[in-house]
């Protein structure tokens, strides 16, 4: 039976760090979809019939690809399983060009945050000192939200066990120390039974679903709207304008850019640099930079 293959896999896939949530599920009903066709091993055509019952092309390539993965673990000790093509394509569609915010903007975000506790200051405290941090840290709304006393230290912040359940220390800078604390004097009180940075009025952490109503009231109070052909603003959007605004000030030099980019990758908790370089496309201004260069260089100076 394929089950036990597939127990075997994920173990080894989550003993790395995966976490493989939704790809263990898909994965099991994968293999008792081959049992009711009585494939005791991996069968080409059983994995794309099973991987077509998606609606989506996207849906169906990325099954195929999980099917396939397992295929390349299960053949090394039994070469009866068969190693499907990937014949509805590339499972990883183009990501979307972010939603990148001015520095204006910005500053006009979390003033509007600092003014949503009409009723209760602390509120507005929260979500201003909230924004704040995401957009002159780049991180990620979960790792914020996560942030506990400890975690403040005189080096920066310590992101513990983020995404692939890897862990970084982010540095800030002064100004952000400085306000961080201006917020912590007043928050440490008002909740002193819970070690979360970042509570709700509830006096409990705070929920991802909270911090994006209040994202969306504060865009919408500034009338923050959707630019043309671009995606809606999102709280991750913060994340996404200090990825660029950092390439921006990429220094010249090959090695110097090289080390900028690998330090930036580190900074953010990428897996891979590759999701770093992704933001080079993100805007015009990147873009042009980038051609200007290459113009420069094919001309015979140094860009």
């Amino acid at each position: 039976m394929l089950t036990r293959g597939v127990e075997s896999y994920l173990e080894v896939r989550r003993a790395m760090g995966f976490a493989l949530h939704s790809e263990g599920s898909l994965l099991h009903s994968f293999a008792k979809y081959s049992d009711i066709e009585s494939k005791r091993h991996i069968c080409t055509e059983t994995a794309i019939q099973w991987a077509g019952l998606a609606r989506s092309i996207t849906t169906r390539a990325r099954r195929l690809g999980q099917v396939i993965r397992l295929a390349r673990y299960l053949r090394a000790e039994d070469q009866r399983h068969e190693l499907p093509h990937a014949v509805f394509g590339n499972e990883k569609g183009p990501r979307p060009v972010p939603s990148i915010f001015s520095a204006d903007n910005v500053k006009r975000l979390v003033q509007a945050a600092s003014e949503l506790g009409r009723r209760n200051p602390f509120r507005g405290q929260t979500y201003g000192t909230f924004f704040s941090l995401l957009a002159c840290t780049g991180l990620r709304v979960s790792e914020a939200i996560r942030l506990r006393f400890e975690d403040v230290t005189a080096d920066g912040l310590i992101i513990r066990c983020s995404k692939f359940r890897k862990s970084r220390l982010v540095p800030l800078h002064t100004t952000a120390q400085v306000g961080l604390e201006r917020y912590l004097q007043k928050r440490r009180p008002f909740a002193p039974f819970d070690d979360h940075v970042f509570v709700s009025l509830r006096r409990r952490p705070l929920l991802v679903g909270d911090a994006e109503t209040a994202f969306r009231t504060a865009a919408q109070e500034i009338g923050l709207k959707r630019e043309p052909g671009l995606p809606r603003p999102t709280i991750h959007s913060l994340r996404h304008t200090f990825a660029v605004r950092s390439l921006e000030n990429c220094p010249d030099g090959r090695d110097r850019i090289t080390q900028h980019m690998l330090a930036l990758s580190t900074y953010l908790g990428h897996s891979k640099v590759a999701d770093t370089y992704w933001y080079l496309e993100a805007t015009p201004e990147l873009m042009s930079s980038i051609a200007d260069s290459c113009q420069i260089f094919f001309a015979g100076g140094r860009p």
